[in-house]
């Protein structure tokens, strides 16, 4: 796609009963400082007042801004996808939305302003830090602050790019469009981290918090820094979960190994057989592969999952 003269942003959202806190976002979203955007909206089959909410803003909001169509009810994931590679929606940039968070006026501003400086036919991915609110949008801290490269060898066992921060380039959703609205992987955000990061792509973080995150009960996906969140974290791990997700993404992206980097291909390749060996081989195998983890806490724990075999 040619890069307009003025770029426009074509904004995913992706509702299920999310009357709550719904009219607050799209508020956030209108009063945005960058007023070049558009809201595509993917309902998952919502049974409160989720579409009379959003029927309310399209009505409201100008020239047609707003379009609203029916998710696959298959889960926030596979809805995110589907909407990512609707042909309908062509765009410079596309950013992710869910509908309880605030955006800071700010948001899209910063990351136009970075996705403009990376060639448009190069993938290129924009997401930050996140400012922590309750239900009631009192802050409650901040999502952790990550400082080392946001590159492939840290997507194959981390994300560190939440989706409701993303902002990405038509190049990178490409890549989306390349591998299918039914790729089964864990999550659609994580997922285009390891896309953008692994294809040669240019991935941003950005400390400097672009929303606030809303933590409630209601909370699909959320961050918990407690001695419970890392309990619960840890008995997924020992479940299998970490290494089941990892097999599914080896999968994914054996798929579209002919555009990985070849250095990422290498690391791929390194990874996914380190993981079926037995102990020693093992974690000589994921020293070798260069996979790492944001902190130290995280690096043991990936050492741990790698000796018991969960990874």
């Amino acid at each position: 796609m040619n890069r307009s003269v003025i770029p426009e942003v074509a904004i995913l959202l992706c509702t299920y009963n999310g009357q709550q806190y719904l009219s607050a976002q799209l508020d956030s979203v209108a009063s945005q400082a960058y007023p070049h955007w558009f809201m595509w909206v993917s309902d998952d089959g919502s049974q409160d007042d989720t579409l009379s909410i959003l029927a309310e803003y399209r009505s409201k909001w100008p020239n047609e801004c707003l379009s609203i169509v029916h998710g696959p009810r298959k889960g926030f994931v596979a809805n995110f996808l589907s909407l990512s590679c609707l042909p309908d929606i062509q765009a410079d940039y596309y950013a992710f939305c869910d509908q309880d968070d605030i955006w800071e006026a700010n948001k899209l501003q910063k990351a136009v302003d970075w996705l403009q400086t990376v060639p448009a036919d190069v993938p290129a991915l924009y997401c930050s830090r996140t400012r922590l609110v309750d239900a009631d949008n009192h802050g409650i801290g901040f999502s952790p602050l990550f400082e080392k490269p946001p590159i492939f060898a840290n997507a194959l066992t981390q994300n560190v790019a939440s989706g409701n921060t993303m902002v990405f380039n038509h190049a990178a959703r490409l890549l989306l469009l390349e591998a299918g609205k039914n790729v089964d992987v864990v999550a659609h955000d994580w997922w285009l981290y390891m896309l953008v990061s692994g294809c040669g792509g240019k991935v941003f973080y950005d400390a400097d918090p672009s929303l606030r995150y809303r933590q409630h009960e209601a909370n699909v996906v959320g961050v918990d820094l407690s001695w419970s969140g890392l309990w619960f974290q840890f008995r997924k791990l020992w479940r299998g979960h970490f290494r089941e997700g990892n097999g599914r993404h080896i999968r994914a992206l054996r798929v579209l190994h002919a555009r990985l980097a070849p250095e990422n291909l290498e690391t791929l390749n390194r990874f996914a057989i380190a993981r079926d060996r037995w102990l020693i081989p093992r974690l000589v195998g994921l020293k070798q592969s260069g996979v790492y983890r944001q902190r130290l806490s995280g690096n043991l724990s990936l050492i741990a999952a790698a000796i018991l075999k969960k990874i």
